[in-house]
């Protein structure tokens, strides 16, 4: 099949949703993975079902862990090699967010075979080994099935020393929060698949989106660094409510400080909000309060954005942020230097917006 034919193809019509807005809201996937049954004890099992952490974690016994998730979803993006990008990175960022190295991936591949040439999928593919590449690990295998729906991502393993992995939920009142990256994918990838999307957007959107989150294995060595997350699909508001009621404690953001990409003013205006977002924001909006002077309606649409491939959520203890700050310059992330945010002790609302 020609270059041009396959060119014309755009991947985003052949799926419901994309990227991380394809996940199951918060009170939904609470109610899918409730369960009655008594769970064998292992001692060994670090990080398991009993939290919301962004992968599993075991003591292989000589004082490290292994790091082992996976994530997958369908088109963000029309250019197939992109989507396996996006999608690579993605899924390798669960490692990084647990402050560990990762070491080997396989493929997750659902493909329409009746409907897509299979010349794309093995585009998607080959976006998906180069990002492994850069990581430095193999895309050493995988599994494929015929689906209704693309379909792509990885099964990451890492390794990280037990006294360097971080938690999601082990923030600590008086930490400082920072993000690495800025809010927006949901509004922009929607407003390309609805073809509303700027050229010059479309290049921040993809570099952003198969950027990875490096800096998290670094971070990882420093023990100040109390919680880390990645922003992904609840959007930057879940995900800090994840981190504040799994430590216990409430969270003040500070709605100005907080990046968004280049152009979100523009696509908030053309009304190009995910469906995803209200699905967020009802799963927890009782556990949010709005200081005078926010905007509201602002927050609502932006705040509960999903995300793919987002930034990392840190909380970071005072006393170290000039060491986080330093690995910021290391990684090229100057931008996000100032803190978005403060942890606080059990307030009436798990997060308080402030301007």
């Amino acid at each position: 099949m020609t270059e041009t034919i396959l060119s014309e193809i755009k991947l985003t019509e052949f799926s419901h949703g994309g990227g991380c807005g394809c996940k199951i809201a918060p009170s939904v996937l609470e109610k899918i993975l409730h369960t009655n049954t008594a769970l064998p004890d292992n001692d060994k099992l670090l990080v398991g079902n009993s939290c919301k952490d962004d992968a599993a974690a075991y003591d292989l016994g000589n004082g490290m862990a292994l790091i082992s998730t996976t994530d997958f979803f369908m088109p963000i993006v029309n250019d197939p090699y992109n989507f396996g990008r996006i999608a690579a990175a993605n899924a390798i960022s669960d490692v990084y967010a647990m402050g560990g190295k990762p070491i080997m991936a396989i493929a997750i591949l659902g493909w329409p075979v009746n409907k897509l040439p299979v010349e794309i999928a093995q585009k998607v593919l080959e976006g998906g080994r180069s990002v492994c590449a850069e990581v430095g690990i193999a895309l050493a295998g995988g599994h494929s099935i015929d689906s209704t729906e693309p379909i792509f991502g990885l099964a990451v393993n890492g390794l990280a020393a037990i006294a360097n992995l971080k938690r999601n939920n082990t923030a600590k009142e008086g930490d400082l929060l920072f993000l690495t990256k800025p809010i927006g994918t949901g509004l922009l990838s929607t407003a390309q698949k609805r073809g509303l999307l700027k050229k010059e957007h479309e290049t921040i959107l993809v570099k952003q989106m198969t950027t990875l989150n490096k800096a998290g294995e670094a971070l990882g060595n420093i023990p100040g660094v109390h919680a880390m997350t990645d922003v992904t699909g609840f959007g930057l508001m879940g995900h800090l409510v994840e981190m504040a009621e799994g430590s216990g404690l409430s969270a003040e953001l500070y709605f100005s400080a907080v990046p968004f990409i280049e152009g979100v003013q523009e696509y908030l205006a053309l009304k190009t909000i995910p469906d995803s977002t209200s699905r967020n924001w009802s799963s927890y909006s009782t556990k949010i309060s709005f200081e005078p002077g926010v905007n509201v309606m602002d927050a609502f649409n932006l705040l509960p954005d999903p995300q793919t491939n987002g930034g990392l959520l840190i909380a970071v203890d005072p006393s170290c942020v000039d060491e986080v700050k330093n690995i910021f310059q290391r990684f090229d992330l100057q931008y996000f230097m100032n803190p978005i945010g403060t942890i606080v002790g059990n307030a009436l609302k798990t997060i308080i917006v402030k301007q």
